[in-house]
């Protein structure tokens, strides 16, 4: 008959079109308990060229105690242990602020909501090498901030990539994935749309 139109689908069928990927809810409030132990050694590279500056500003150091040593050529000597003297504080003085870095942005990852799921997939290395790379990054290094943010995105510290993790703050009555891969009431009272809780926490 005309103008009847096609029949309608199933129930099922609209059901399943009209599906979404659950998102897991991460707890607004973040990760409870102390950071986990830092699993990398001291920087390789800084810490190899920190050595090397020591041992050269040292052997300089011995040249200048040569009796031999008079003239336009002790005062080159000196120039250069001098040299060999700052290159190696620098060095010294940069392995302690990366030390410093990395403790601070790595006990302030764990408190994040992120966290929960890192406790949950292991991902503790993981974490570590983003830390590693943004302690350097925030020293000036160009290419360390690429790799930064590229370990970043795969941590679920940006919104977009979050979003593809499948994973969100929680509101206030939904239940929150734990460490332990439990989920637990955040409690009874609904957030209004403009409380700050209900917006993603992100570290840049």
């Amino acid at each position: 008959m005309g103008g009847m139109g096609p029949a309608p689908k199933p129930e099922g069928a609209r059901r399943r079109r009209n599906a979404t990927v659950a998102m897991t809810p991460l707890p607004p409030e973040g990760r409870k308990g102390r950071p986990p132990k830092w699993p990398l050694p001291d920087d390789v590279v800084l810490t190899a060229r920190r050595d090397s500056a020591l041992r050269k500003a040292d052997e300089l150091e011995l040249a200048l105690l040569e009796p031999d040593l008079k003239g336009r050529a002790k005062v080159a000597a000196e120039k250069k242990a001098d040299a060999a003297r700052e290159a190696a504080l620098i060095l010294t003085k940069q392995l302690e602020a990366q030390q410093q870095i990395e403790g601070e942005l790595w006990r302030d990852l764990w408190k994040t909501p992120q966290a929960v799921m890192w406790d949950q997939l292991r991902w503790t290395r993981e974490v570590a090498q983003y830390v590693r790379w943004k302690s350097r990054a925030e020293a000036g290094d160009l290419d360390a901030a690429k790799e930064a943010r590229q370990l970043g995105d795969r941590l679920g510290l940006t919104p977009l990539s979050m979003l593809r993790l499948r994973w969100k703050i929680a509101d206030a009555d939904e239940g929150t994935a734990t460490p332990r891969g439990r989920r637990t009431a955040a409690g009874t009272r609904r957030q209004r749309p403009d409380d700050p809780r209900a917006t993603l926490h992100v570290v840049e």
